[in-house]
Parts: C-alpha cells; structure tokens; sequence
C-alpha cells in the first residue's frame, strides 16, 4: 500500500468507515467467482473481485486485519477485514500474496465501476442465477490462453510485472 494521494480510479471501505481506500488505476481484471467456497465465504450465491496491484491500492483510516482463510487450493489465502466492523474489502493468495489485492466489489463507493470481465467455476453457480447474454464465462476457471485473449497486452504486462516482482524477490 502506498501513501495517499487525490487522484484514484475508484473509492470505497467498509461499513463503518474505518477502512477507506483507493484504486489508483483502473483494476487488472474483474472475476464473478460463482464456486462454492466463495459462496460460503461472503453467505452470497457468487464473489466479485477487482484484481489491483496493492501498490494501487491506497488505504487510509484503519489498517485491515489479515485473516489466514482455508481455500480450495490448500494454500489459503489472507482476507483482509476492518478492525471494528469486520467487513472484508480484498484478499490476498497464494500465488502472489500481497502484491496482488482482490478487492471486494461491493465495497465500492460506486461498484458500476468494476463489472465483471468473466464468470469463473459456473460448474457450482446457483441455478437461479443467470448470466447476462454474451458474458464471457468458464465452467472452472480459463485458460493461459483465454487469459491473454481477455486482458490484452497492457494488463498482462501489469501481471506479469507482478510475478517477476515475486520471483526476484524469493531468489
């Protein structure tokens, strides 16, 4: 996270203020996960994620609590929740940990602002929810190809710095 500025692509926080933060960018990619573990972690039918770098993502207020969270992967991953309220407003995973924050769509001042790019694990999507027609959407999750298909070349650089950060880092 890094210090505050004014200018952002997007606010939001928790319920009770404690937790605000900033896009500084426009997110990587937006996922409507719909598998069973995100349905039984936010008591909803499906989880909507904005993927930013955390060095994107300005906090102000309160300093979220990182909750160590099973996954289906085994590996975990880290909810990051307000102190009072206990709200979630991103994760982190395995994967890249905290370089990588999956924001919470809903806790957008304005969640217009980050509709989905794709649905993922519809295999376990509720029968009752319906996809919007031509929605980009995948049984499990996609594939390396699909990826590069749907994010384009200026957020496959912004991921791939990521991972190239991750892995300097660990040598």
């Amino acid at each position: 996270m890094i210090p505050a500025t004014d200018s952002s692509f997007a606010t939001g926080g928790c319920d009770c203020g404690g937790v605000r933060y900033s896009f500084l960018a426009a997110p990587i990619f937006t996922h409507c996960c719909h598998c069973s573990w995100c349905q039984r972690e936010t008591g909803s039918a499906f989880a909507v994620n904005a993927m930013i770098e955390t060095n994107r993502l300005e906090v102000k207020g309160s300093v979220p609590d990182l909750v160590l969270t099973p996954s289906a992967s085994g590996k975990g991953q880290k909810i990051a929740r307000c102190p009072a309220c206990r709200v979630a407003v991103w994760s982190h995973y395995a994967t890249l940990d905290a370089k990588l924050a999956f924001v919470r769509v809903g806790t957008l001042d304005d969640p217009s602002r980050c509709p989905p790019d794709v649905h993922i694990f519809t295999s376990t999507k509720q029968t009752w929810v319906t996809l919007p027609a031509g929605a980009e959407a995948y049984k499990e999750f996609y594939s390396a190809a699909d990826r590069a298909r749907m994010f384009g070349p200026e957020r496959m650089a912004r991921r791939q710095a990521l991972i190239d950060e991750a892995k300097r880092e660990s040598c």
